[in-house]
């Protein structure tokens, strides 16, 4: 009887410690993951450099539909003119600007560490008062960060302020729209936010996030790279295509050598210039060797920006093509141009030059992606070639 009360005792053991190690090792699993997902180093000079900021921009494309699209705002209202075709040409040209506007990127900087940073200390102020006094600069058309902003302790010390004082302060005085001053619930509460996540809410949580907190805080970088990498596990990047967050997750992705499966998913929608710009971002940041700037030029002259393209398509209501209006249509039918089968050719081998090197991942699903598009590509080269050939169309 002793013996069989021994034994069960260390089975109960044996469950009990069984039972906290299956419970701590999500939790490391976690803390690790979200460790991986830091950047090293500081990202802003490559975030900000103009060749980035070019990729991330085509990347994101400008699909007009998605950016003035309804939202869940106070005021949907729409207001109706009458214009002459010089005045509507000219307010589709502000439109580009203003959905521009909307798509700047929050920007990818490094997590700031408070530093203390002593003025002076006064010991004849010691115990003059037993509260810290905060001063701040409310100098009208100061940016937030150039303001002075100092306490003068207790004990007499007179300091700058430090960073969750400085934004509290900065609230205060300049309140920015949509910021509260208490956490809202879904940073504070995983279970909420993880719910936001499964009903893939990203977008809804990426700007609540923007606007909380600023993009130097750690809040802001652990939040946003549990988001890209629940996006990245649900494999629904669309849902941020045209939006201001998209390049910033492009970015994430290539800084931390994780691309497939958005190049799968832009290679599948038939994003190729998208597909080599993110290769050639993740060459950029990884300084590896191999010259991808000759494709891009190529790429670039065959195909407009998204600016442009955005644009072209507002004009396309207002004047008819006269000439070559039965190659427009076949261009408008098959989807795709003389230049866009040359710019998909040089674009199809860039892409499975990278399948074939070390940094591919993925290199199975993005060779069966690349071989159904390529079948696909050829059916509509053959069509749009029929088609201009049956009704007299010549090579242009």
């Amino acid at each position: 009887m002793l013996i069989l009360r021994q034994l069960r005792k260390l089975n109960a053991q044996q469950r009990l410690q069984l039972g906290v190690e299956q419970t701590r090792r999500p939790m490391a699993d976690a803390a690790q993951k979200n460790a991986s997902f830091q950047y090293d180093k500081d990202p802003q000079p490559l975030f900000t450099d103009a060749e980035t900021q070019r990729l991330l921009q085509s990347m994101t494309q400008l699909q007009l539909e998605k950016v003035f699209r309804k939202r869940t705002v106070p005021d949907n209202s729409t207001e109706t003119k009458f214009m002459t075709t010089a005045q509507l040409e000219k307010e589709f040209v502000q439109t580009i600007e203003k959905a521009k506007k909307l798509l700047q990127m929050p920007p990818v900087v490094q997590i700031k560490r408070d530093t203390e940073h002593i003025i002076s200390k006064d010991p004849a102020l010691k115990d003059f008062a037993d509260t810290k006094y905060v001063f701040t600069d409310i100098t009208f058309g100061l940016r937030n960060s150039e303001r002075k902003i100092v306490v003068r302790d207790a004990d007499g010390t007179l300091a700058y302020a430090p960073l969750e004082t400085r934004k509290r302060m900065n609230q205060l005085y300049f309140p920015l729209e949509g910021r509260r001053s208490y956490t809202p619930r879904m940073f504070t509460h995983d279970e909420l936010l993880q719910r936001c996540l499964d009903d893939h809410k990203y977008e809804f949580v990426l700007d609540r996030l923007t606007v909380q907190y600023e993009p130097y805080e750690a809040e802001f970088h652990n939040f946003s790279a549990k988001v890209f990498a629940h996006l990245n596990e649900s494999k629904e990047f669309d849902l941020l295509r045209s939006t201001r967050h998209f390049g910033p997750m492009a970015f994430f992705y290539a800084w931390h050598r994780c691309i497939d499966d958005l190049l799968y998913d832009m290679i599948r929608r038939d994003y190729l210039h998208n597909a080599v710009e993110l290769i050639a971002l993740s060459y950029k940041i990884h300084q590896v060797p191999m010259d991808y700037k000759p494709i891009l030029s190529q790429l670039e002259a065959l195909k407009p920006t998204p600016a442009q393209r955005a644009l072209a398509e507002l004009l396309s209501c207002l004047k008819k093509p006269a000439e070559n209006a039965i190659e427009h249509e076949i261009q408008t039918a098959i989807g795709k141009t003389e230049q866009d089968f040359a710019a998909d050719d040089l674009s199809l081998k860039f892409i499975e030059q990278y399948i074939g090197s070390k940094h591919a991942l993925k290199k199975v699903q993005l060779e069966l992606a690349v071989q159904t598009l390529k079948e696909v590509n050829l059916e509509k080269l053959q069509l749009y070639r029929g088609l201009k050939k049956a009704h007299g169309v010549q090579a242009s």
